[in-house]
């Protein structure tokens, strides 16, 4: 006997009603790519991660073109310590060294990545891994920053400044799903390697995709006008409402919210960052009719 017959008629109807409100979305969004900017929470939580997982595939299976672009900050702070090498932050970067970088790198090609392919493999054999530094992906530039007036060294810190999204176009013609880790080559020094913002990453290769949306993780239900007030979240903002309220937001939220305007500039037609707390966070966000989070448009 299957779950279906097992479930009362009311039951069974309520099922329905929910794949039937999915219905106008999967029409949007079939045959167009979705890049997803996986942290936070989500990644650390092995029930998230499975949920995150599922989601993936899901989209996949209903002809969606998920690409999966993460970072690791947590991971690489648990390493470093484990390593005993010294970080530090400074205007909300971590400060990178020759030393850490390597640690940067093994933390979010060699461990994060294949990990999070597996999970997602657990569903089919589709997602397969790749780094910024795959083929020209990503070309990155050393940053600094500006603290009270004066610059402040970052190490192997930079900007995704150039995209090439052949390698990521050739995995979804073979109809896989890349999981991209936000690391670049440094431009100025062939050979060696910057630590890139994933927000700031995932906007750049939405933008190069052109694709339909960004949704970036978070832990936070989204964007509040006028935190800690609660009842301050805002669900829908254009992208000249969010450029005035940017450099009034909370110093952590910046990055996440410069990373939704970037893209929508960028010709993307729709921004989210939603709470990657949840799970299925992003097929909620996705297929249901109000969403969840913060969601940017261009006017």
């Amino acid at each position: 006997m299957t779950d279906l017959q097992q479930t009362t008629p009311e039951q069974a109807a309520a099922k329905a009603a929910v794949l039937i409100e999915s219905l106008p979305w999967l029409k949007r969004y079939r045959d167009q790519i979705v890049v997803v900017k996986y942290g936070g929470n989500a990644m650390v939580s092995e029930e998230l991660q499975d949920a995150f997982a599922a989601d993936i595939a899901y989209l996949r299976y209903v002809g969606v073109k998920p690409v999966v672009v993460h970072g690791g900050g947590p991971q690489i702070s648990r390493m470093l310590d484990r390593l005993d090498i010294d970080s530090e932050f400074k205007g909300g970067y971590r400060v990178t060294s020759t030393e850490a970088i390597d640690v940067v790198r093994m933390v979010l090609t060699g461990q994060i990545n294949p990990q999070l392919v597996a999970k997602i493999n657990t569903h089919g054999s589709f997602a397969t891994g790749l780094s910024g530094e795959d083929a020209g992906l990503f070309r990155g530039r050393r940053r600094g920053v500006v603290i009270d007036g004066t610059e402040h060294d970052l190490g192997h810190v930079g900007d995704v400044v150039e995209v090439d999204p052949q390698p990521v176009l050739d995995q979804l013609a073979a109809d896989r799903v890349p999981v991209v880790s936000s690391i670049a080559p440094d431009e100025a020094q062939p050979g060696h390697s910057l630590n890139v913002n994933a927000d700031a990453a995932a906007a750049a290769l939405a933008v190069a995709l052109g694709a339909t949306k960004l949704v970036v993780l978070t832990d936070v239900p989204g964007l509040y006008a006028d935190w800690p007030n609660r009842d301050s979240l805002v669900s829908h903002l254009t992208a000249p409402e969010l450029r005035d309220m940017l450099p009034r937001l909370e110093s952590g939220m910046i990055p996440k919210m410069q990373a939704c305007l970037d893209a929508v500039d960028g010709g993307v037609p729709t921004a989210a960052i939603i709470d990657g707390r949840q799970p299925h966070s992003v097929l909620v966000e996705l297929f249901t009719e109000h969403g969840i989070g913060t969601e940017v448009v261009a006017k």
